[in-house]
């Protein structure tokens, strides 16, 4: 047993300092960005990935199809749920829908049956995948790092999403094992449990900038994969090196998701008088349930309950129901731009190199630039 000393950080634990800017609007600030993948073989010229650089995440009522088809007219990424069907897959996926290819990944596990509907999907003469994202939620085992491997030596021509993992030497090894982005982060998720059950996980700011410079210094990328409530959490997470942000519970509730409308009445405190006195004035509010994919909910419906050598690690919960997720979107950007103006980046790309962060805390009575 040993403990480590130096201060690990959250996304609550810091502020971004503001300095001077030549921007005068928003508008000025350019959201996407072009990545080159270190390992996918491919004969195009042209940039890899071109987009805003912002992920839904494969769970239940976020990494839907309609999800999926809404985010990319705005530039925006999805990992789709695992729980699709061959069929549904190879007709998404269909080579004529090139937007898709570029904006949507299949998501996958790590079992012989996972790689089998794979290998169906992707040989399958009408569709053309680009992305796979493979994930499970330890992604410290041996057989994860081998399955990359072999997937990578199966398919040179696909760009591969690996994880989680929180520590740099993890990242390391999994790009060279084939990963071209690793998915960072263990247990920050507003429905996971997994640091309650388990006493396991890693403070997600500082995991992003450790597995970033990691990363980096191989010619790969990372994800910040959970911990976000809302969209200075997300400028945080680019600014700590992030060049992908996955997003799950800031994108539960909306119509894409598709998930089941449920309404409450509330007593607002409020009283107006009725034809038999006083009464109280209620309100009816629209929920939708929302659930972590290692909670009793997600295995009851994908896996025919838990089993008995495993606990809970998720939790569920019901979410505002937020209608189109294009107002979301909206919001999430606006607050973005915002950030840059603050400090200075007219680039999201440039954002980690121009942030300053202030620890906050009576603890942390010290300013420091990210390790970038």
């Amino acid at each position: 047993m040993r403990i480590e000393e130096d201060c690990k950080l959250d996304y609550n634990n810091v502020l971004i300092r503001p300095k001077r800017s030549t921007l005068g609007s928003r508008r000025e600030v350019e959201l996407f960005r072009n990545f080159q993948f270190r390992n996918f073989e491919t004969a195009e010229a042209e940039p890899h990935y071109h987009g805003v650089p912002i992920m839904a995440s494969n769970m239940d009522g976020v990494g839907t199809f309609e999800m999926a088809d809404a985010l990319l007219k705005q530039g925006l990424f999805t990992c789709l749920v695992k729980s699709y069907d061959d069929e549904a897959l190879m007709a998404y996926f269909n080579e004529q829908h090139t937007q898709r290819i570029d904006n949507v990944a299949y998501s996958m596990g790590i079992t012989t049956q996972d790689f089998e509907k794979f290998q169906r999907v992707y040989q399958h003469a009408d569709t053309r995948l680009k992305y796979v994202c493979v994930d499970v939620a330890n992604g410290y085992s041996e057989r994860f790092s081998l399955f990359i491997k072999q997937l990578r030596d199966a398919c040179p021509d696909i760009i591969i999403i690996a994880g989680n993992v929180v520590t740099g030497e993890m990242t390391e090894e999994l790009i060279l094992s084939g990963a071209d982005i690793v998915k960072v982060g263990i247990g920050p998720g507003s429905v996971c449990t997994t640091r309650i059950q388990t006493g396991v996980g890693f403070p997600q700011l500082s995991a992003v900038i450790e597995c970033a410079d990691a990363a980096h210094g191989l010619g790969g990328h990372v994800i910040a994969d959970g911990g976000c409530t809302s969209p200075g959490d997300v400028a945080k997470a680019f600014a700590a090196g992030a060049d992908f942000v996955m997003l799950g519970g800031m994108l539960a509730g909306h119509n894409e998701g598709g998930g089941e409308i449920l309404s409450r009445f509330f007593k607002t405190g409020e009283v107006e008088e009725g034809r038999d006195g006083r009464i109280d004035v209620v309100e009816e509010r629209k929920f939708v349930r929302f659930y972590g994919m290692s909670s009793r909910a997600a295995n009851n419906k994908h896996f025919g309950g838990l089993k008995e050598y495993r606990s809970s690690e998720g939790r569920e919960i019901s979410v505002p129901y937020r209608g189109a997720v294009a107002d979301t979107v909206q919001d999430l950007l606006g607050g973005i731009r915002s950030t840059c103006t603050y400090a200075g980046a007219k680039k999201l790309k440039w954002l980690s190199k121009c942030a300053t962060f202030v620890k906050t805390g009576q603890q942390f009575n010290t300013i420091f630039a990210g390790k970038l």
